[in-house]
């Protein structure tokens, strides 16, 4: 089997809707046809907007269920869109196919790849995320068959490289994205995770909860080699130009057919990296309002999802709210919304009179049983207090002090449906409530 080139995954894919020339008229632009864009799209529609949508992006599809991607290796379109193009034309919402370039912010106006310059009154990026490679030797391009994954094309193309045939496959990166891609290529091939941490997602999830992961896919023949650090990759004997095994800087081979990258994503930010209107921060992330507004742009921007940096005010944020970035499907859809809300209260009043509406982040997995998890710990926390349930089934409060920041499950999803209801509402148990054996399923929200 020919070797599959490396996939350059795509970078800049924007979304715009325009209105007619009138009091109403509203360009909007976002990059990516993702979990943002459908919560804008929909919410402008649900609040009755009354004018043209246009979607832009890079990407060929339509707005699909990303997470699919990850956890069921899914590549035909039709089976994981959340809406069939039949509901975009009823909504008299237009899809292109381009690529954004440039923004000029003081002109209010876009460019894009094909040469058109298009004026906005808002804009709305959701530019989404950029996987992360690593800048080591073997892993610049110069070995093929070496993946990232963020899109459909990009499951193809690790399909196509693992074949029929059993496959030495090798995970970098014992994250979410890293251990769904191969809980579901375990079934017909030998796969390996490399992490650094001591057990998987160890930083976000604590050690014992991320040794329930380990154990749960390691019953599918998953391996694990943890504590460990990539030095670089060498190719095959046979073919030169295609990755034969991943080294460690222990010293340690690890044979591979092909390698799959899950160490992250950045911002998809580079298009505004030297644009002199806008600051981005550190990570390349753009910082926003609670109404993920952009300062300082006239009140026309918007900011949401992987790309947006905005006010948290959920259980251990500041009382004014703690700035973080989160990359998750809910928030991204949250943030769609909430940037929806806000422009079409500016049509009637300022936005200053508008209340925010706070959310809590909620995300799933599948580590062989369906993780659930809701919160955040932008602050922090100090403690795990976990609650065995039975085999691969748990509860885990993640306190700072007294509050309860995170709640995640496993075979239990009442207990962090509710939990996120009673963090919203301000209501969740305290820790010393938990451990004296109160029942969140027990409190009224």
């Amino acid at each position: 089997m020919p070797p599959v080139p490396l996939h350059v995954p795509y970078a800049l894919c924007t979304c715009f809707y325009i209105s007619s020339h009138s009091d109403n008229e509203i360009p909007t632009l976002t990059q990516n046809r993702g979990s943002g864009t459908l919560g804008l799209i929909q919410a402008l529609r649900e609040l009755k907007y009354p004018g043209s949508i246009t979607i832009i992006s890079q990407e060929p599809d339509l707005i699909i269920d990303r997470t699919k991607l990850s956890k069921a290796l899914i590549t035909d379109p039709a089976k994981i869109q959340w809406r069939p193009r039949e509901w975009y034309a009823e909504a008299a919402i237009k899809t292109i196919t381009d690529e954004v370039t440039a923004v000029d912010f003081e002109q209010k106006s876009i460019s894009t790849k094909s040469g058109q310059n298009i004026p906005y009154t808002k804009l709305v990026l959701a530019t989404g995320g950029v996987p992360r490679r690593l800048p080591l030797q073997g892993f610049k391009g110069e070995l093929n068959n070496i993946f990232t994954l963020r899109t459909i094309q990009d499951v193809e193309s690790i399909l196509t490289a693992a074949g029929q045939e059993k496959r030495n496959i090798v995970v970098i990166g014992s994250s979410f994205i890293g251990m769904e891609v191969g809980n579901a290529l375990s079934k017909s091939h030998n796969v390996t995770i490399v992490g650094m941490e001591t057990s998987p997602m160890e930083r976000v999830m604590g050690t014992q909860v991320g040794r329930i992961f380990q154990s749960n896919l390691e019953k599918a023949g998953i391996k694990f080699n943890l504590s460990a650090n990539v030095s670089h990759a060498t190719s095959s004997p046979s073919n030169t130009t295609t990755v034969g095994a991943v080294h460690l800087k222990d010293g340690t081979t690890l044979p591979a057919d092909l390698v799959i990258l899950g160490v992250g994503v950045r911002p998809a930010t580079d298009f505004l990296r030297d644009n002199k209107s806008i600051t981005l921060e550190k990570d390349g992330s753009i910082k926003t309002t609670s109404h993920f507004l952009v300062p300082g742009l006239q009140d026309s921007v918007f900011a949401v999802g992987d790309i947006a940096t905005y006010p948290y005010h959920g259980p251990g944020a500041d009382a004014g709210g703690s700035p973080v970035r989160i990359e998750h499907w809910n928030v991204a859809q949250n943030s769609g919304r909430a940037a929806a809300r806000a422009i079409v209260h500016a049509q009637r009043g300022p936005l200053s009179s508008l209340k925010y509406k706070a959310f809590i982040p909620v995300f799933w997995s599948a580590l062989g049983a369906q993780l659930r998890y809701c919160g955040n710990p932008v602050n922090g926390y100090d403690d795990v207090v976990l609650q065995e349930k039975g085999e691969a089934k748990f509860v885990a409060f993640y306190t700072a002090g007294e509050t309860v920041v995170a709640v995640a499950t496993m075979g239990v999803d009442p207990v962090m449906v509710k939990s996120a209801e009673l963090m919203r509402a301000g209501k969740m148990l305290r820790k010393g409530d938990i451990v004296g054996g109160a029942d969140v399923l027990a409190v009224k929200v």
